[in-house]
């Protein structure tokens, strides 16, 4: 049974930083595509990064792309989302995903 559970989340202030953690069970994170999501409020859900299996591609929305990183850990089988200069359009649920299975989700709050 495929199994996601995300972490990290909290209120933080525009221009800082977080790191989101999906803790993965039921599949190793290095042999599948995983990505992470983000639903901000009022809002349908939006593709935020991928990291794929093998040579671990990585792939970033524009709105993103500079400031968000995405790594996994083999070992411990965790995919991780490293944000940096957080903006306040950034507030969201950010879930974890690998084919159609999700985790609860995780929320971010960017404000002052």
């Amino acid at each position: 049974e495929v199994q996601l559970v995300e972490s990290g989340g909290g209120l933080v202030q525009p221009g800082g930083s977080l790191r989101l953690s999906c803790v993965a069970s039921g599949f190793t994170v290095s042999g599948y595509n995983v990505r992470w999501l983000r639903q901000a409020p009022g809002k349908g859900l939006e593709w935020v990064s991928s990291i794929t299996s093998g040579a671990s591609g990585t792939l970033y929305a524009d709105s993103v792309k500079g400031r968000f990183t995405i790594t996994r850990d083999n070992v411990k089988n965790i995919v991780y989302l490293q944000m940096n200069n957080l903006k306040p359009e950034d507030t969201a649920v950010y879930y974890c995903s690998q084919g159609s299975e999700r985790g609860q989700g995780t929320q971010v709050i960017v404000s002052s």
